[in-house]
């Protein structure tokens, strides 16, 4: 059995990774983001998670709370509207902006992983993208989303599994992915570390 270590703040992360059965240690990256701006969306995702997951891996606190042969797991998220990627918005105008050029729209909501295995330094990544459409909600309802702040903590300005969820008419692909880690890519990433899914259930 490994205990999966989460270099992520982020609630829906693991409130996600809880409901599967994992009970991952929290330790937060605090990595500067802004390092890898440029990138197309999808290699930005990607980019971030292993930045995170590096960032965290070398920490000592990471094998004195997970266990020496912990996995560590890096994720983030971005939506790309228009070759665009959208991470978390600025602030509240940036967010009414955002959602004027999405509603009535599709956009690819890119996640990428990078798990890291400590006793053995072995680490593998992916992206997971999948493709979101939005409701041609009104200025009204634009409006009274951002004024709950909810968007302003959340890649792409929306979420699936809170009060953005009525603004979202369909996905394709993982909804785990959107929420902001996909359970079955990582599933995928803990087999090709020759660890086990089923194992983390009980990991603590």
């Amino acid at each position: 059995m490994s205990t999966l270590v989460l270099a992520s703040q982020s609630p829906a992360r693991l409130a996600t990774l809880r409901s599967a059965g994992v009970e991952p240690v929290v330790i937060v990256s605090g990595v500067d983001e802004s390092v890898l701006d440029g990138l197309p969306p999808a290699e930005l995702a990607l980019g971030l998670a292993r930045l995170k997951c590096d960032a965290v891996a070398s920490r000592p606190e990471a094998a004195e709370q997970g266990g020496a042969d912990a996995l560590v797991l890096g994720c983030d998220s971005v939506l790309e509207i228009d070759g665009a990627a959208l991470g978390k918005p600025d602030d509240a105008d940036d967010a009414t902006r955002r959602w004027a050029q999405m509603r009535g729209r599709s956009g690819v909501l890119h996640t990428g992983h990078c798990l890291r295995a400590l006793d053995t330094d072995e680490e593998v990544s992916e992206t997971a993208s999948t493709v979101v459409h939005f409701a041609d909600v009104s200025d009204e309802e634009v409006a009274a989303y951002v004024a709950t702040g909810e968007p302003l903590w959340v890649a792409g300005a929306f979420t699936l599994d809170g009060l953005g969820g009525a603004f979202v008419t369909g996905i394709e692909g993982d909804p785990h992915n959107v929420v902001g880690v996909s359970l079955p890519l990582l599933r995928l990433l803990v087999a090709r570390l020759g660890r086990s899914w089923t194992g983390l259930w009980a990991a603590r």
